[in-house]
């Protein structure tokens, strides 16, 4: 085994302050080196972005020019905004490495050749400063030996730092000392990398591929593997192999034409014991050879044509012929079945009951895991130092549900390896010693369920997991202790949770994070100004754990009572929804939303109503009701036309001798009130939280978070100032409604839309609704108006359009297919 890193113990994080990192340097602009640039740019940190100067003349700047002109057109969008582009700094290497003395961490990201990186480090060495951090991205090549050609005092500072692609969204970043690196330096620029860059750190051993690939990359190999034995398609493999189990929809194969699948086969030959031999090994090889590489090359185990109606057709590699066929939906009963479990240990254990003689999903599966666990069991003490490194690398590098030691427990380990060994499957001597541990216990785990450890088989013990600052979720305080209450009232839809600090936290996990009675009777119930939870907590956090804040209001809910013509019922449903929106705003303690993923339609106006927003990064928020023929009917709408006013005010802040009616006509009021239209109108979705501050959706004030694992605690942590500060809730605002003459400009954008076929006649009739609204009705300019009044014409516009055909055909619609109609 290669020279080992030190112990994470001895790297650990938790004291650690974040490395200080005024200015970087990538080299090496292809499309890791680039893509990492441009999350370094999304944390706000200048980057010196350097590659060659090109053979053949031309501009000495050109490679690393032209990666920002393919990170612009990039998809998935690499920049949170893309203004984040002027932060990058193209260069070369002949003319800028005297640059780096300027720079604090310097990522040699070039080719994946250990001449290449040893050459360019040797001539980058001379120009570091003298606390600066140099670091390698490689996901193959030993750290130790690039490391060997550097000097004592920078190998001091060198180490392995292993990004996935896309850097943006890929949560892992494998960190891997040498024997020589300076603990503190990797500690420090570990807590840099867990805080400034929202990375999930893992340390890992200077072996070939580190972890995640390690486990990823033998576990595709051995599903294509029993693909070919059992001859399964390419569909049914992604199907057995994707969410059924707690893995992305891709699959196995779906996600290597994703990745690129000379890259599989390129990690896969780096692997020190080699790749499992069979037929899979040789299927790669052909389909390399014949450069079908995924999606990059337009074609790989799925492709892509388009039919003689135009419309896009998928195809599929069939493996017998190396022909494209038709795509054809998998169909695996046992799939079907289980596929209505609710959790993942819940689908694992109804998969793992069939009869592996009589059902493909259990004749594949139980090979296929048991090849999993054996060989991440195997994998302690050689790429890692635990297992639990291991679950979170196989986590965050590829986005599972649970990582391999997470899912033997939840499939129960004792009752598979009895099964294991009955089918004739091997049994890796680590689980042995971990049931060994335990020889008269019925149920045992790698994970101890009486409290955060887990068992290590190199050292035949039960270690404490160590808890990273902070990172938290609402599960760690439901069950209370230290002085915390846990559970304060909950329902199907949410719950109040006593989280510390004086903060309580009320969590939304209704079913399909929907927004229906329960979440509006709960929210309403604890911040109303007589609540006991307003005499008991300082403030709250409105948030959640799951991989969405919300997809927005019950549409189900909605949609029967419409067709039932249940009016007064809607009408009342819409009416609490407003109060409830209007009690966290009015709230006497501070109330911080921390929004995450999709934050649609009244999940984004659950957070237009608080004090303050601490969304994640990855927050994707938009005032959607317009997809489905509705306006923004919780107050989303009267909030934006406040936010626009406010807007406007800020530009040309409005002299008090003057009439209302001069601000309400302004040219920067029409400018911010059409903005704010187009975002509703539109039904805009911001691609990232920064973006969503230029829609209005969020405000400067509002910090973003870039570690998915700190959004709680860093909610709570600006909750717990603002009730520090001496926090006074707001009062209801009148304002001066822009009135006819917006009203007027607005509903003529509209028919413009529509003669140029961009609008049809049902989305004009929302969008004349919408500039209703934020007019503020058919009234002079500048006549003085409330909240309530706005939220009347809300209420109104909302009920309206729930009686129209076509509005009611758009939910149903999206409730069936997940997308929206245009009739």
């Amino acid at each position: 085994m290669s020279t080992t890193a030190p112990a994470p113990a001895a790297v650990s994080t938790a004291s650690a302050q974040p490395f200080l990192v005024r200015r970087a340097a990538v080299l090496g602009a292809g499309t890791m080196g680039s893509r990492i640039a441009a999350h370094v740019a999304n944390a706000g940190i200048p980057v010196l972005l350097l590659d060659m100067i090109p053979a053949g003349g031309g501009a000495r700047n050109r490679l690393a020019v032209g990666a920002l002109e393919a990170l612009a057109k990039s998809k998935p969008a690499a920049f949170y905004e893309s203004s984040a582009a002027a932060l990058i700094t193209p260069g070369n290497f002949d003319d800028d490495l005297p640059k780096l003395a300027q720079c604090d961490w310097i990522i040699e990201a070039v080719a994946e050749n250990l001449a290449i990186k040893t050459a360019l480090l040797a001539s980058v060495t001379p120009h570091l400063a003298p606390r600066a951090l140099l670091t390698t991205n490689t996901s193959g090549l030993p750290i130790a030996q690039i490391a060997a050609g550097l000097s004592d005092a920078v190998r001091k500072r060198f180490f392995g730092t292993h990004f996935f692609n896309p850097p943006r969204y890929m949560r892992l970043l494998e960190v891997i000392p040498t024997a020589e690196s300076d603990p503190a330096a990797v500690a420090a620029f570990a807590a840099f990398a867990d805080r400034i860059l929202g990375k999930q750190v893992v340390y890992a051993q200077d072996t070939p591929n580190f972890i995640a690939n390690r486990i990823g990359v033998a576990a595709s190999f051995t599903a294509g593997t029993l693909m070919l034995d059992q001859g399964l398609t390419v569909e049914e493999l992604d199907a057995l192999t994707g969410q059924i189990i707690g893995w992305p929809r891709t699959g196995t194969l779906r996600l290597a034409d994703m990745v690129g699948i000379d890259i599989l086969a390129h990690v896969a030959a780096n692997f020190p014991e080699g790749v499992p031999p069979g037929r899979f090994a040789e299927v790669l090889k052909e389909v390399v050879s014949r450069g079908w590489l995924g999606d990059k090359a337009g074609q790989g185990f799925y492709k892509k044509t388009r039919g003689a109606d135009g419309k896009d057709l998928r195809q599929v590699l069939d493996l017998a012929t190396f022909e494209y066929r038709p795509l054809a939906k998998a169909s695996l009963p046992a799939l079907e079945m289980a596929k209505n479990a609710a959790t993942v240990g819940e689908r694992l254990r109804l998969l793992l009951a069939g009869d592996p003689k009589k059902d493909k999903a259990a004749a594949f599966l139980w090979p296929f895991l048991s090849a999993l666990w054996n060989y991440a069991a195997d994998r302690i003490g050689d790429a890692a130092d635990d297992a639990v490194s291991i679950d979170r690398a196989a986590r965050a590098g590829f986005n599972w549900e649970l990582g391999p030691f997470e899912m033997w427990d939840a499939a129960g380990v004792r009752e598979t390896v009895t099964r294991m060994k009955a089918l004739g499957l091997p049994v890796s001597a680590k689980v042995e010693a971990l049931l060994d541990s335990a020889p008269g216990s019925a149920t045992v785990s790698w994970y101890s369920p009486d409290g955060p450890q887990c068992y290590n088989p190199t050292t035949s013990a039960w270690e404490p997991i160590p808890k990273q600052p902070g990172h938290a979720r609402v599960a760690d305080f439901r069950a209370g202790g230290a002085g915390l209450r846990g559970i304060i009232r909950s329902n199907s839809g949410a719950s109040l949770v006593d989280i510390g600090d004086g903060i309580g936290c009320i969590e939304l996990h209704s079913l399909k994070n929907a927004i229906g009675g329960d979440v509006v009777a709960l929210i309403s119930a604890v911040v109303r100004p007589d609540s006991d939870a307003v005499r008991d907590f300082a403030g709250f956090v409105i948030t959640g754990d799951r991989d969405n804040f919300s997809v927005g209001a019950n549409l189900m809910q909605l949609l029967l009572a419409a067709q039932e013509g249940e009016w007064d019922e809607l009408g009342g449903a819409i009416h609490a929804f407003q109060q409830m929106t209007a009690a966290i705003k009015f709230c006497p303690r501070p109330v911080v939303v921390a929004p995450f993923g999709m934050t649609f339609g009244g999940g984004a106006e659950i957070a237009l109503h608080g004090v303050r927003r601490q969304p994640h990064a990855e927050t994707y928020i938009g005032l959607v009701e317009a997809g489905v023929g509705l306006i923004p009917g919780g107050g989303g709408t009267k909030e934006m036309l406040l936010r626009a006013i406010d807007s406007a005010s800020a530009l040309a802040p409005p002299d008090p001798r003057d009439p209302p009616s001069r601000f309400a006509q302004s040219a920067e009021m029409g400018a911010a009130l059409r903005r704010t239209f187009e975002t509703i109108a539109m039904a805009k979705v911001s691609t990232s939280a920064a973006e969503a501050r230029g829609l209005g959706l969020l405000l400067p004030a509002d910090r973003i978070t870039l570690n998915r694992e700190r959004l709680l605690l860093d909610a709570r942590e600006q909750a717990a100032a603002l009730a520090q500060a001496g926090y006074i809730a707001p009062q209801p605002r009148m304002i001066p409604a822009p009135g006819l003459s917006a009203l007027a400009t607005l509903e003529t954008g509209v028919y413009l839309m529509g003669e140029a076929g961009y609008a049809s006649e049902h989305d004009q009739k929302v969008a004349r609704w919408t500039a209703y609204i934020l007019s503020g009705g058919r009234v002079t300019p500048g006549t003085m108006v409330s909240e309530q009044y706005l939220l009347d014409l809300e209420r109104e516009a909302f009920l309206s359009l729930c009686g129209e055909r076509k509005t009611l055909e758009r939910i149903a619609h999206t409730l069936k297919t997940g997308k929206p109609l245009r009739n």
